[in-house]
This record gives structure tokens, C-alpha cells and sequence, in this order.
């Protein structure tokens, strides 16, 4: 076959993609995920019963800015590995800064305070449910990531497969977040992190057969 007619037979078979499908995509994947996912917090765990007075605490919102800022970058990630030739390097930092900085006010907090007090810091009271607390709220959110990355044409399936793990993880851990009562961000940067690892990877070990061509 002469390379005229090849070129001819792959244009005969275009089909057209909408503009903004993806965007259409990762919004019905977050439509239906987030809602879900709510709905399975206050079932299984309930909102907290000072959610009021925890709203001026800044603990509460330092959860909130860790695991939104976490979601924004894992949701780049995500976005660029399902995209063939996207660069993803920048990314790579603004993943990494969050948790830096949790982990640095969770040490100087766990250094500034009486030795005593330390185990409190960084078991609180549901260090043994904790991560898998966040790891089961994160269930929907990760099903439709996967399924959004899916649609896509991830090159790296493992890496994508891990990003849209992190992001189920880090919007789970927005949700979690209005129910759990732990006030130590030492407990926020161990148990936190270690329940947003667990969607993360698994969704490295799946992705890896799930999400290749």
C-alpha cells in the first residue's frame, strides 16, 4: 500500500472529539463521586458534633488547605498522564510542598511540646482507624477516577493509575475531615498522609492492567 492511500485510509476513519469532553468527563466522574462519598461518610462515621466550634479552630482549616492543595496538584497529575506528550514534571513539586509543610509544623509541633504530651500528638484517639477510614470514603471517588483516566490515553498506566489514587484520596480526606475530631497536626501529618497512600497505591498496582491500552 503506497503511503497516499494509507494516509487517505486513516482520514477516511476521523471521527471528531468534543472540545471540552474531558472536562465534561472528570466533572460527571466528580459529579456522582463526591456526592457518594459524602453520603458514605455521614452513613458509616457521621459529622462531627462541634463541627461549629471546630470552624474557628486552625487545625480544622489546615485540614481543608492540605487536602485541597493535595487534591488541585493530584488532579493536574491526573489530567497530564492521561494525556500522551503532556509534561508532568512541574507537577511533581506542588505534590510534594503540601505534605512538606504538613510534615514541618507537624515536627516543630511534636518538638515544641512536654514529652508527656507527645504520644497524645501523634496517636490521638483513632490513629488505628484513621487511614482506613479515609481509604473507604475515598471508594467512589476512586472508581470514577479510574474510570476518567480510563477514557483517556495514559502512557504511564502505573503513574496514572497512582494519581487518580492520590486525588480519590485527597478529596476523600476533605470529606473525612468534617467528621474527624483529632485537633494534633502530628496526627494529620502521620495518618492523614498514610490514609491518602492507601488509594494511592493501589491505584498504582491496578493501574497498571486497568488503564493500558
Amino acid at each position: 500500500m503506497k503511503t497516499e492511500d494509507l494516509i487517505g485510509l486513516l482520514a477516511a476513519g476521523e471521527t471528531r472529539v468534543a472540545p471540552h469532553l474531558v472536562r465534561q468527563r472528570f466533572a460527571a466522574a466528580m459529579g456522582w463521586s463526591i456526592p457518594l462519598a459524602a453520603l458514605v461518610m455521614v452513613i458509616v462515621y457521621g459529622l462531627r458534633s462541634d463541627l461549629v466550634q471546630a470552624l474557628s479552630g486552625t487545625v480544622f482549616w489546615m485540614k481543608l488547605a492540605f487536602a485541597g492543595a493535595l487534591a488541585l496538584f493530584a488532579g493536574l497529575a491526573t489530567d497530564r498522564l492521561g494525556r500522551p506528550g503532556m509534561r508532568v514534571a512541574g507537577v511533581w513539586a506542588g505534590l510534594a510542598a503540601p505534605v512538606v509543610l504538613l510534615w514541618l509544623a507537624a515536627a516543630a509541633a511534636l518538638l515544641g511540646a512536654d514529652p508527656a504530651e507527645r504520644a497524645e500528638l501523634v496517636f490521638g484517639s483513632s490513629w488505628r482507624s484513621c487511614p482506613f477510614n479515609i481509604a473507604l470514603i475515598s471508594l467512589p471517588l476512586f472508581a470514577a477516577m479510574l474510570w476518567f483516566v480510563k477514557g483517556m490515553a495514559p502512557t504511564e498506566p502505573a503513574l496514572a493509575g497512582a494519581s487518580a489514587g492520590l486525588l480519590s484520596g485527597a478529596v476523600a480526606t476533605l470529606i473525612y475531615a468534617l467528621h474527624c475530631p483529632e485537633s494534633s497536626v502530628t496526627f494529620v501529618g502521620i495518618w492523614y498522609v498514610l490514609g491518602i497512600a492507601i488509594p494511592t497505591l493501589v491505584g498504582a498496582a491496578l493501574g497498571r492492567r486497568l488503564l493500558r491500552w
